[in-house]
């Protein structure tokens, strides 16, 4: 009897926005084909953090047009319901089950398993920097987060959130004292539970 094997499909899943104190937690799946990742490899394909905003662009742009690529998000009610740890796991959950061709097995950045994540995974710390396809989950995942960040900054203008996109920075802070929260302030990190003290 002939055997068929399963062919084997890995997607890296990363996440932006543990930190910020401003707007949801997104992560990123993409599933990268063999014939693409020598060309994105060369183009730069990195830890995000370690690229310029106008590098990270190009190379989203690129990533989607040669790969497969979905995004997860869990919002700001979310977070403050289950926490942020259990709301960046769900929105990696969410971006891998959002792919159009669903892997068989996925690297995921960090040392968290997803859970119910229904597929084969393994963990790796620093995998931005160690994976190609994590690396580009954390660029797609960054550049689709930042956008949204800054659609945002034109309805609340008070917050530096164009340069800041949402982490606490000074002016971040002196936005926060000076007109309080809004609906996308994660009210369970301490910075916002500040502003609420009486």
């Amino acid at each position: 009897m002939k055997q068929t094997s399963t062919r084997l499909i890995i997607a890296g899943v990363d996440e932006v926005g543990r930190g910020a104190l401003f707007g949801p937690v997104v992560a990123a799946a993409v599933i990268v084909p063999a014939a693409a990742q020598s060309a994105l490899a060369q183009a730069g394909v990195t830890d995000s953090k370690a690229l310029s905003p106008g590098h990270r662009r190009n190379l989203y742009a690129e990533i989607c047009a040669l790969g497969v690529c979905s995004v997860g998000v869990a919002s700001v009610e979310e977070i403050d319901r289950i926490n942020i740890l259990q709301a960046s796991l769900l929105a990696m959950r969410r971006a891998v089950h959002r792919l159009a061709l669903q892997p068989t097995y996925c690297l995921i950045d960090g040392n968290q398993r997803v859970p119910e994540l229904g597929i084969a995974q393994k963990t790796l710390v620093k995998g931005d920097k160690r994976s190609l396809v994590i690396a580009a989950a954390s660029i797609v995942a960054k550049v689709w987060r930042d956008r949204l960040i800054v659609r945002l900054a034109e309805t609340y203008p008070h917050y530096d959130l164009a340069s800041n996109k949402g982490y606490g920075t000074a002016k971040h802070r002196a936005g926060l004292n000076a007109v309080g929260l809004t609906r996308y302030h994660r009210r369970s990190f301490r910075a916002c539970r500040d502003v609420l003290a009486p």
